[in-house]
């Protein structure tokens, strides 16, 4: 049996899934297949129930569990740190009256933004131009995920708010959840339940391994030194990543309670994990 597991081509998400993509972690009969795409992408085609496996955002994930149940690791969480809202230096220091460039409608970076600020305008742009375009003048602020919140200021770019403290803040200390990886629920609960541990072999792996799991992360880390690269894996990949605990849990539940709150999701949830 071939399980596709789609996630971004990113070096938090490549060290995560070195594992399996290394031959390191036995894979007990099952073919693995990775397919890589940005988040956008891969939350659109959760919708169709394209991919077995999947990384989706959060916010996508709030219209996806009818098709997908989110499995009890592989998540990305900004522990007091997070999707980060830059100006050039010159720009603006608020929020008002300032159209933001983001990464997608469906991110979690996005759904965070309104529940900061419901009324900030925005406009999408992929991921990986919002740097440049807030550098260049062609945009006022943008939205960082990924790499960006570590090299915004190597552009000559400044903070406006960065969403992982700001939640750190509002919620007493629980970490701002990102992203997940989801499973199909229609391939039932033996197999489920095989691929998850079969994927959380592959965090522990990298995880004990570390520099060698870098060594295979830093193909995907778009210009990241080998310590920036370390440090961003360390911020996403790490023991919430292995195991959501209490914490991670409580922290996924309140960001689905406030979003619906604010109506920003379909539908209030109560979230369940596969085994």
């Amino acid at each position: 049996m071939k399980i596709t597991v789609a996630h971004s081509p990113d070096s938090d998400d490549a060290f995560m899934h070195y594992g399996l993509a290394s031959g390191k972690v036995p894979t007990e009969g099952l073919e693995f297949g990775h397919l890589l795409a940005d988040i956008e992408t891969l939350n659109r085609a959760a919708f169709e129930g394209k991919y077995e496996v999947s990384a989706v955002s959060f916010h996508a994930y709030a219209h996806l569990t009818d098709k997908y149940i989110l499995l009890p690791h592989g998540s990305s969480m900004g522990d007091d740190y997070g999707p980060i809202v830059v100006a050039r230096k010159d720009g603006p220091s608020s929020l008002k009256g300032v159209t933001v460039a983001i990464p997608g409608t469906l991110t979690t970076a996005f759904l965070g933004l309104r529940i900061y600020d419901p009324s900030v305008q925005t406009v999408v742009m992929p991921f990986d131009e919002i740097q440049e375009a807030v550098r260049d003048g062609r945009v006022e602020a943008g939205l960082l995920i990924h790499e960006g919140q570590l090299t915004y200021q190597d552009d000559g770019l400044k903070k406006i708010v960065d969403l992982g403290e700001w939640w750190a803040e509002r919620t007493g200390g629980l970490p701002l959840p990102l992203g997940g990886n989801v499973i199909r629920r229609d391939l039932g609960p033996q197999v489920i339940e095989k691929v998850s541990r079969l994927l959380h072999d592959s965090i522990a792996y990298a995880l004990n391994h570390r520099q060698e799991a870098l060594d295979y992360a830093l193909q995907f880390g778009r210009g990241l030194d080998r310590a920036k690269a370390d440090k961003f894996v360390g911020m996403y990949v790490n023991e919430l990543t292995l195991e959501y605990g209490d914490r991670g849990r409580k922290a996924v539940q309140l960001l689905f309670d406030e979003a619906w709150d604010k109506r920003l999701i379909p539908k209030k949830l109560h979230i369940e994990y596969s085994a």
